[in-house]
This record gives C-alpha cells, structure tokens and sequence, in this order.
C-alpha cells in the first residue's frame, strides 16, 4: 500500500515531499514552546502544487498545517493533528513592483524586510512592520494581520492587501480583490481571509498597497522615573495634535533585561522609556521635532534624545527591537502576550502586571505600541517542563486574560490566537459571532482539514 509520502510525490514530485527526521523536526513547531511532527513536510513551489495536496488531502481528509517562515508566538504552525506540513517558504519571488499603480505583487514567502527594501530603492514604502521583519513572512503577516510600531498612523497589513490569491480545502482556486486601491465589487473575501491563521484558505499570492515613502523622520527617545509618567506622555502628545509614526512605551523590568544584554550606555536612564517616530517633509518634520521635544522636557523626563534621519533613527529602532532578545537573554522563557487595551488603561495594565507578578512569584516585562494600546506582557518563567511553575504560568495568563477581557480589551493585537490563547477565545467574542466563525469554517473547510486543533473547530 502507497504511503502518504508516496502519493503526494506522484502528485508533485519527489522535490517537493520530505520525510526526513531534520524536517519532520524543523516543521513541528515555531517560536512557541508547543510541538508536534507532521507525517510528511511538502515543500509547496506554486499555487497549483497547493492545490493538488489540498484536493488530495479534503479527499482522504488529512490534516493540512500552513507554515511560513514558522516565527509566530502561540502555535498557529503547529501541526497538532500530524498529517501535512505545508510549507510556502519556496514560493519567495516578489513577482511585480509596479509603481504607477502603486502596487507590488508577491508570493507568500517573501520576507517581509526584503518587499520593504526593494520598494524603499524607487522611494516608495510598505508600512507594516513587525518587529520580526527581518525572518516573518507576508504570508504569515496575511494570516495573522500583523502590525508593528508604525500601525498607529499607518495601520495595519489588512489595510494594504487589495488583492488575495487563495486556495480552499478542497483545492478550489479563489482570486479576490485586485490592484485597485477601491474596490466594492461582491462581499470583501480579501478581509475575510486576512488574519484567518490558515483556517479558511492558504494564501498563494497578494497583491499590496505601497505609498510613497516620506522623505524624512526624526525621533525621541525619552525615559522617565515611572510608566505613569511616560503613558501620561502619549496622551498629552496626542492631545497636542501630534499624529506620530510610531509611539512605544516600555517598563522596568525591560529596561533592565536590555541593560544586562546591550550595556547602559545605550538604554535610556528611568524605569520607563518612551519612542517616538514622526515623518513627513523635511521642513515640517525638524519644526515638529522641536515642538515634541520641548513637550516632552516640560513633561518631566529624565533624559532626552533626538534623532533626524534614516541612519540616526535606525538607532533608536535598533533598541526597541532588541527588547525582546534582551529578554530572552535572562534565560527565562518569555510567554510574549500581545494584548490590547484601550489606551486610557495602559497604566492600569502595567499596575495589574506588577500585582500580578508579586503573585505568581514570576517576573513580567511589558513593552510596545502605546499609541494602539498593543501591548506585549511578558510573563518570565524559568520552566514550562515543571509541573509546579507550568501551573502558576496557566493560573498567571488565566487572570491576566480576563482582566483584559473585564477592560473590554482583545486577546490579540497581532500574533493570532492559534493554541496559546485558544482557550481564552470562547470568552473574548460573543456566541453570536463564535457561531460565525464555525459557520464560515464548515463551509469553506466542510472536514476540518485545514489547522485543525486551533481556535475554530
């Protein structure tokens, strides 16, 4: 009898299906701690070798996980039920850039700092830009709806998909949207597929908005005696009339970690650190510059940096985004919850976090997009192996999720829900709106076959 591997090489080619113990391995997991191997890694090269396993597989209803480049936080690429690891990784090429219509259309592969790069050369600009750029995919920015420091002002990657590619469970090819920066024809089956975590549909190509680059920016780089202080900064900057690129906040125990990691010659001094981006033409952003920065004296910092152009602000983004790995770095596992809040209750959550700390006995860093109120609560522990540590761990996020849910906040700004935050899922929507959810997922995916064990069933 004909193995699992051996028909899906009759359908593609023996190129494309590994079994091999290195890539059974390197395709059980991602950046979170959970893992399960797949029976057979098919390394996808085109949107018709997709759609042959996809027919094949609602066929012999096998389960199928869509992986990228495998560098979420909770799961979401994790083959929980085996079967099919369904690799994009291969289909890399950016396939268009086209300026005059202000377009480039990709392949899910891409690295999303490479589409970044090769539009920055002709000068023009895609925003989003989570802190992973470097290694995360477009396709897995699609499935999650990944954001950044920059959605503040920018928004969000749903807010430059026009136009999807997509193939169904059963193989069926979709093509919606366009290159069209309006487009009201039919219901918005882009949005639909947007941030469904490969439960809906597995993204082949996409056709994204550029803007034109902004010319100049400049930053602050401020820190402050207490969290307080600097969320009362992002406030008042707003009030002030100020819209800014990005506006990033982060706490003690943060700085501290990147203290330890990069020297303190380079971390601002405080227990809090406030960023802030602005761009635009040169002449009104050095004006804007001065004004923020006289704001921010008058509002009680203890140290003031300032930063105009490309090279100067990298040096500023080199920091924030080397807080994660500071953290990492204390050689404690990092439970990174992206939650969100309404942004009058930041100090409220970093309050809740230190409470919360001194009960679990772990510590917790927050840092990230103040001006969204996404915040990233780190809950440091040394081992999810332990039995006794893993359940304070599951009792800590257990409260932090309902305090979030209490404040009408969300579970997720950016990193999915996948199996990390599955089971806090049910109560952060209503009944109504989880019976869409199984409603959409049974018709488009009738068996269940695609990442299946996540958050719809």
């Amino acid at each position: 009898m004909a193995s699992l591997a051996d028909d899906l090489i009759s359908l593609i080619g023996s190129s494309c299906v590994s079994v091999t113990t290195e890539d059974l391995a390197t395709h059980s997991t991602d950046k979170w701690f959970a893992s399960n191997s797949p029976e057979v890694v098919v390394h996808a090269e085109s949107t018709e070798d997709v759609s042959k396993v996809l027919r094949y597989a609602n066929e012999h209803q096998i389960p199928v996980t869509p992986q990228g480049s495998r560098v979420g936080y909770v799961g979401g690429a994790v083959p929980l039920r085996g079967g099919i690891a369904l690799s994009l990784a291969r289909m890399n090429k950016i396939v268009e850039i086209n300026i005059a219509d202000g377009v480039a259309v990709v392949q899910p592969g891409v690295i999303t700092g490479d589409l970044q790069a090769a539009v920055r050369e002709l000068g023009w600009f895609y925003p989003p830009d989570p802190a992973s750029l470097k290694e995360c995919s477009l396709g897995g920015n699609i499935a999650t709806n990944a954001g950044g420091p920059r959605c503040l002002k920018y928004g969000v990657t749903r807010h430059y998909v026009l136009g999807l590619e997509a193939v169904l469970a059963d193989g069926t090819i979709v093509k919606a949207g366009g290159r069209c920066h309006k487009n009201k024809t039919g219901f918005d089956l882009v949005g639909i597929m947007v941030g469904s975590e490969g439960l809906l549909g597995v993204v082949t190509q996409a056709t994204l908005r550029l803007i034109p680059h902004p010319p100049m920016r400049a930053m602050l780089s401020a820190g402050f005696t207490t969290f307080a202080e600097a969320a009362n900064a992002v406030q008042r900057i707003l009030n002030a009339g100020f819209l800014p690129s990005a506006l990033e906040i982060a706490d003690k125990f943060t700085l501290r970690a990147a203290r330890e990691y990069l020297g303190e010659s380079v971390t601002p001094t405080g227990d809090a650190h406030l960023l802030v981006e602005i761009d635009g033409q040169e002449d009104s952003v050095k004006g804007e510059l001065l004004t923020l920065a006289k704001l921010v004296r008058e509002l009680g910092c203890l140290s003031l940096e300032e930063a105009l152009g490309e090279e100067a602000c990298e040096r500023f983004w080199k920091l924030r985004r080397e807080f994660s790995y500071s953290l990492r770095n204390t050689g404690l596992i990092k439970l990174n919850e992206d939650i969100v809040v309404p942004r009058s209750r930041l100090v409220d959550l970093v309050e809740f976090a230190e409470a919360l700390q001194n009960e679990c006995g772990f510590p917790i860093a927050s840092f990230g997009h103040a001006g969204d109120g996404n915040i990233h609560v780190n809950i440091m522990v040394p081992s999810m192996d332990d039995p006794e540590q893993r359940a304070r761990a599951e009792d800590a996020l257990d409260k932090l999720f309902r305090q979030i849910i209490a404040w009408d906040g969300a579970i997720t700004g950016e990193h999915g829900v996948g199996i990390a935050k599955g089971r806090w899922f049910p109560e952060a929507i209503t009944a109504g709106s989880r019976d869409v959810h199984s409603r959409l997922k049974k018709a488009l995916d009738p068996h269940g076959i695609l990442n299946p064990g996540k958050f719809v069933a």
